[in-house]
């Protein structure tokens, strides 16, 4: 089943998707034929059961694993034709990410770890979009602090930060709220919402939780490494609802 191209300027997309691990008998199919695309400046989730391929389908989204077959489009540029070299630089310029693991560097300062992409590049951030990203996250208190004297859900808003702080196209979140308490992990996805809706970011989110894709535009829902289903407007209760279908569908296999 291919989902319908939002109808707004596509950021991501996806064609013919599909990747392999191993082979003979041990291979398995992760994302089998993925057709998807993903709206600029929305907020988007992937959903679905364990072993459904939506982390497979993030990362080849986000140039981190590479396709067994089809193509990713970034804008105008096409990832799978690029090499090592030119994939690393697209990501570290155009690309955001936030993890489950906040992958934070210890030696360095809130502020400095903020600013890694850009000290990697030889850049320095515009200081109005500095002032709002920082702003934006809550963290103007927290610079000059080490990640161990930060709380969970102030890690976690130093990552985001630094998602933000390159201006990327998209930025790419798996399971951003797995390692947080519930409320810090409503901070976090808070924090996700208004980078879109404040400044015009684009966000794709891999979830395991419907109260977290309830923040989202919209929400693709993968089984079986295909997408099934597509919801708009996603409340917690049909987020629930489409999850607990996909479960029913899977107990009770393949049509007799």
């Amino acid at each position: 089943m291919s989902v319908p191209p939002p109808a707004h300027h596509v950021a991501v997309a996806a064609r013919g998707l599909r990747r392999e691990y191993g082979s003979g008998t041990g291979r398995v199919v992760a994302l089998d034929g993925v057709d998807v695309e993903f709206a600029a400046g929305r907020f988007a989730a992937i959903m679905g059961p364990s072993g459904s391929g939506k982390s497979t389908l993030l990362h080849c989204l986000a140039g981190l694993d590479r396709p067994t077959a089809g193509t990713v489009r970034l804008g105008d540029v096409e990832l799978t034709r690029l090499d090592d070299r030119r994939l690393t630089l697209l990501r570290r310029d155009r690309l955001g990410f936030v993890f489950q693991r906040f992958n934070l560097l210890p030696a360095l300062t809130a502020e400095e770890n903020i600013m890694l992409p850009l000290a990697i590049a030889g850049r320095r951030p515009e200081p109005s979009w500095w002032r709002r990203v920082v702003t934006a996250v809550g963290l103007t208190d927290r610079l000059r602090h080490r990640p161990d004297e930060l709380s969970g859900g102030q890690q976690q808003r130093v990552a985001v930060a630094r998602a933000l702080i390159t201006r990327p196209q998209v930025i790419f979140a798996d399971e951003p709220t797995g390692n947080l308490d519930s409320r810090s992990g409503a901070e976090v996805l808070r924090l996700l919402r208004e980078a879109v809706d404040t400044l015009g970011q684009t966000v794709v989110m891999v979830t395991h939780d419907p109260a977290a894709a309830a923040h989202a535009d919209r929400v693709v829902f993968l089984a079986d490494g295909r997408p099934v289903e597509d919801l708009t407007g996603p409340t917690v209760e049909r987020v629930f609802d489409t999850l607990a279908g996909l479960d029913a569908r899977a107990t009770a296999g393949p049509a007799r």
